[in-house]
């Protein structure tokens, strides 16, 4: 999967990168028609604490929409991490509403069931 990764207000770690890109190319085994994504990483300064809360965003292109989720955590691998399991989730839920409107309109052409046996109808031209 083709990755473009934005570190927003400073320099990211070539390690960081290549963490993120390993994970985000773990989802291809739930989904593999996810054509692209865009990752930003943000620093979220809280008033009280010197702590600066990290940022992630994610958004996978997949034929058809597009899936985002955005997650905090105190480091950006713990951010990744929650973002990967709503990512699995996402991923699969939207793969289900593909496969069942398919289906769905595949079964368009059935016209009546009788013992068992389905019975396919197509409009014929004389």
């Amino acid at each position: 999967m083709r990755l473009q990764m934005q570190a927003i207000h400073f320099d990211a770690d070539p390690k960081l990168l290549t963490f993120i890109q390993q994970k985000l190319d773990k989802l291809d085994t739930f989904y593999d028609r996810i054509t692209s994504g865009e990752v930003f990483l943000k620093l979220a300064k809280n008033d009280n604490t010197k702590l600066q809360t990290k940022l992630l965003e994610v958004k996978l292109y997949v034929p058809g929409g597009t899936v985002f989720v955005k997650e905090q955590g105190t480091t950006f691998e713990e951010a990744t991490d929650l973002a990967i399991d709503t990512l699995k989730m996402q991923v699969k839920k939207f793969k289900n509403k593909r496969n069942n409107s398919r289906v769905t309109k595949s079964l368009d052409g059935i016209s009546e069931e009788t013992d068992g046996v389905v019975v396919l109808t197509e409009d014929v031209e004389e």
